[in-house]
């Protein structure tokens, strides 16, 4: 990565979430999820600039009460990186070689290490324009779940695919195929998200349901990003939040904020 770079986070939060409305303020352990991702993305020491961004006054309200910082982004996005795109626009400053990161605000067990996975690629390799934490998937209902979209690299480690479906295949799942799953953690060049973002969803976006598939539609790669080893889970119903209740009092992170 240029020395010059600069590296700018986001955490997208919108209160709508089809299957758990009112997810990014719903609590965890004591305090709202959104709280949980910001400040355990804080505690990643090479941002330049970290802010959450959102559509709804509900959020804003709780982010300038806390001191957190906040940028308001129209209501039309679906996606999280469209309403990263637009913050990073509002930002001002950001260069086209700067970096652009996505915290997504239902990952309550991220920790900075994880964000420090992401950005590694791009100081080791200055042809990478994308990045995107890829976790291991350590058990059969893991890989089986649709809700949980797996990934498939080339030796180098750059994406090919995106899926809901179990991949690689498998007549029975082992830990030895080496399946993975997408986190919540996502690099851009900023050049590389305003191309994405402007382009039309793809075809295997739109069969698959995953937006990474755009960008290996039209022609280009995400480098995977390998997560540490330890428990990670994001939150997508309400059955989800007792299954990180249980982790994260136990969590290395917990007592740092």
């Amino acid at each position: 990565m240029p020395a010059q770079a600069k590296i700018f986070g986001f955490v997208p939060a919108r209160m709508a979430a089809s299957r758990f409305p009112g997810k990014p303020l719903h609590p965890i352990s004591g305090r709202p999820m959104l709280e949980h991702c910001y400040l355990r993305a804080k505690l990643y020491e090479r941002w330049d600039v970290l802010s959450i961004c959102t559509c709804d006054e509900e959020i804003r309200e709780f982010a300038e009460a806390n001191g957190y910082p906040v940028i308001m982004t129209a209501d039309t996005h679906t996606r999280a990186l469209d309403r990263v795109a637009e913050a990073a626009e509002k930002c001002g400053d950001v260069a086209n070689d700067d970096i652009v990161v996505c915290v997504q605000g239902d990952e309550p067990l991220l920790g900075p290490d994880m964000i420090e996975a992401v950005i590694k690629p791009f100081d080791e390799d200055p042809d990478v324009e994308g990045t995107l934490l890829s976790v291991p998937i350590p058990d059969e209902e893991t890989f089986l779940n649709p809700d949980m979209v797996k990934l498939v690299h080339d030796l180098r480690g750059d994406v090919l695919f995106t899926s809901r479906a179990p991949i690689p295949y498998a007549k029975k799942f082992s830990t030895d195929i080496g399946a993975k799953r997408v986190g919540g953690i996502f690099g851009f060049r900023r050049h590389f998200l305003k191309w994405f973002t402007g382009l039309p969803e793809s075809p295997l976006e739109i069969a698959e349901a995953c937006d990474s598939n755009r960008i290996y539609d039209n022609g280009r790669r995400q480098r995977a990003a390998p997560a540490p080893a330890r428990p990670y889970l994001s939150v997508d119903s309400p059955e989800d939040v007792a299954r990180v209740e249980a982790i994260i009092q136990n969590d290395y992170l917990w007592e740092k904020y």
